[in-house]
């Protein structure tokens, strides 16, 4: 299965961490978070705009909730889980796929220091 996401699905997520950052004006703050998903130990980051071929099924993996709400607790809410999917010719300890919605897989990738593994980097088609 090849797999391109739409311009619109997101962006390069140049972050390890799960980020939630608040926005907005008028005093009232928005939020939202990054989409990361934890799978084997490791955090991945949503890479967007990038053709892949989804490959086996790896696992049990998880999207972490997000606290994104100021002035709400969101303590109830738990990790949704899901499952990691391999993703052809790349280590999972590097990139996995995951279904995000019942049409969409999108790919994740670890992110060390904040940038892409060159292997990731080049299905962008970007200079590695």
């Amino acid at each position: 299965m090849r797999i391109r996401l739409p311009w619109y699905s997101g962006m390069v997520v140049a972050a390890v961490t799960i980020a939630c950052t608040a926005q907005g004006g008028g005093g009232e703050a928005e939020g939202s978070c990054a989409i990361a998903a934890l799978y084997g130990g490791r955090t991945y980051t949503q890479v967007a705009n990038v053709d892949f071929t989804v490959g086996e099924a790896l696992g049990p993996a998880e999207f972490p909730p997000c606290d994104d709400t100021p002035g709400h607790d969101d303590d109830a809410a738990g990790p949704e889980p899901t499952t990691a999917y391999a993703v052809d010719g790349l280590n999972p300890r590097i990139a996995i796929a995951m279904r995000y919605t019942s049409d969409e897989i999108m790919l994740l990738a670890v992110q060390p220091g904040g940038s892409l593994p060159p292997e990731v980097k080049a299905l962008t088609g970007a200079v590695a």
